[in-house]
């Protein structure tokens, strides 16, 4: 049961934290574009296209901490402070991503944000996928392992 529910959380964090991470970090540049060429509809598009994508797949990527935790607990690491930390640092980027980087996302869809809003945007994100790095990093290297690693 350990590998089916380790092969989902790992699954679901390709398929899901993928995309939200590949288009929330096109999303700033094209919106600069889309602002700088309202009129232009595959601009303005674009950007549309960017937040739904960051939207849907960040709904699925609950998926991901509910398999991890599932998969902790088969595992029994639980308490392992690597784990610990990898849960912390997935609800900071679950924080970062709906507090921070889709709203702003949406005021620039909306057409309510400036080239400003781009750059906040743009750092928000880049700390949203560090988090996710981070995570991954811990998930591969899991300190104290019996694997080698």
């Amino acid at each position: 049961m350990t590998k089916f529910l380790l092969s989902v959380h790992v699954l679901a964090a390709i398929i899901a934290i993928g995309p939200v991470t590949v288009a929330a970090s096109m999303f700033p540049p094209a919106a600069r574009r889309a602002l700088e060429a309202p009129d232009d509809p595959g601009a303005t598009g674009t950007v549309a296209l960017l937040h739904r994508i960051c939207r849907a797949y960040g709904a699925l990527g609950i998926v991901v901490p509910v398999f991890g935790l599932a998969t902790g607990l088969a595992m029994g690491v639980l308490g392992d402070a690597w784990l610990i930390t990898s849960i912390v640092l997935t609800g900071l980027a679950a924080a970062v991503l709906l507090a921070l980087v889709l709203p702003r996302q949406e005021a620039l869809v909306e057409g309510q944000g400036t080239r400003g809003t781009t750059v906040r945007l743009a750092m928000f994100t880049g700390i949203f996928n560090l988090l996710w790095a981070t995570v991954t990093v811990l998930m591969i290297v899991r300190p104290g392992s019996t694997t080698g690693a």
